[in-house]
């Protein structure tokens, strides 16, 4: 027969409260006991009824994240911290991307409804109309990286403006003049934020911004490759070149390496992430660093805390600090790559 909460509160020497508490999550419990109730549970093979504890609790022990792509390590980091913490708490994922289509944001929004007890959205492009026309106003919501923030919801963000000013700082420290970037997508908040950055950097190292020198990019590594068969034209052409993430940066060196040019002796580059697979590159590959499991962390830490409050809490904008790692693609290090990744 199959094992009941009763049965596991009588061999683990509890009330049948205790056991629910400790499977809903709700009510103080210690350590001890709750590891003696789920040692317990584990023995007898019970699992708890997800429906009825749904209807007890008004939860259903799941969280929605709402990305722009599943593709790629930044991605993969993202949903790994978001795991990590939702697991350690028994909460499961509900993943759904939306590939920056108004309308497909829209569609996954209504879908989450009612069948998650709150929301971590990362878009670039969405908006608070968005948000408000398609969810109830109970639903904790934690943006990251989204322009709508500061708009009501709690908010995490990356320094992404002062990641791209410190490292294109680094490349002039260097003696670069004619530096080159590779941008990110048309309408992208990151990649605006990273392209402002490279300007204001350029403008106080008293450098020229050179229309030629700004090559369109998509976060990919094919547009990356064709951006440098581009920058390759400029006259003069660029010693350095600022890929608006990591995965720009490695198309950006295949396309070098076919034209024959070295890294870094004839080019430097360095890119924005530093995702695991940059220092293992050939050469490994400068970035600017961003803790992309713990914002994922973060972000699902703050989301559990709404949820157990009934989103009856203050909210919070906090922007994640980056720091510059420069290996081997841009050269030695100097005296800004010691610093955290900030405008002057």
């Amino acid at each position: 027969m199959k094992a009941t909460i009763k049965d596991v509160a009588r061999q683990a020497g509890v009330s049948v409260a205790t056991v629910s508490r400790v499977f809903n999550n709700s009510g103080p419990v210690s350590d001890d006991t709750r590891q003696r109730i789920r040692v317990v549970a584990q023995r007898l093979r019970y699992t708890p009824n997800g429906v009825a504890r749904s209807l007890s609790t008004r939860r259903t022990g799941t969280v929605g994240v709402l990305l722009p792509d599943l593709y790629g390590e930044f991605f993969s980091e993202v949903i790994r911290g978001l795991d990590q913490s939702a697991q350690s708490r028994s909460y499961h994922l509900l993943l759904s991307s939306s590939h920056n289509q108004r309308s497909d944001i829209a569609a996954a929004l209504q879908v989450m409804r009612g069948r998650v007890d709150g929301l971590v959205v990362m878009s670039p492009h969405i908006d608070v109309e968005i948000l408000v026309a398609n969810l109830p106003d109970s639903l904790p919501v934690v943006l990251l990286n989204s322009p709508a923030a500061g708009a009501g919801f709690d908010a995490l963000g990356i320094d992404n403006f002062g990641g791209a000013f410190a490292m294109v700082s680094h490349l002039a420290s260097h003696g670069h003049r004619h530096i080159a970037m590779i941008r990110g997508p048309e309408h992208n908040h990151d990649a605006g934020e990273r392209l402002r950055g490279y300007r204001a950097a350029l403008a106080a190292c008293g450098l020229e911004a050179r229309e030629e020198l700004e090559a369109p990019g998509d976060f990919t590594e094919q547009a990356g490759h064709a951006a440098v068969r581009r920058l390759l034209e400029a006259a003069p052409p660029p010693t350095a070149i600022f890929a608006a993430n990591d995965s720009t940066a490695i198309g950006a060196l295949s396309a070098l390496r076919e034209a024959g040019l070295r890294v870094p002796g004839d080019v430097a580059i360095a890119g924005f992430d530093d995702i695991p697979i940059a220092r293992y590159l050939t050469p490994p590959l400068s970035s600017v660093h961003v803790s992309i499991s713990e914002l994922g962390t973060m972000a699902m830490d703050r989301l559990l805390a709404a949820i157990g409050r009934g989103n009856q809490h203050e909210r919070v904008q906090a922007t994640l600090p980056t720091r510059l790692v420069v290996r081997d693609s841009c050269g030695g290090p100097s005296r800004a790559s010691a610093r955290e990744a900030a405008p002057p």
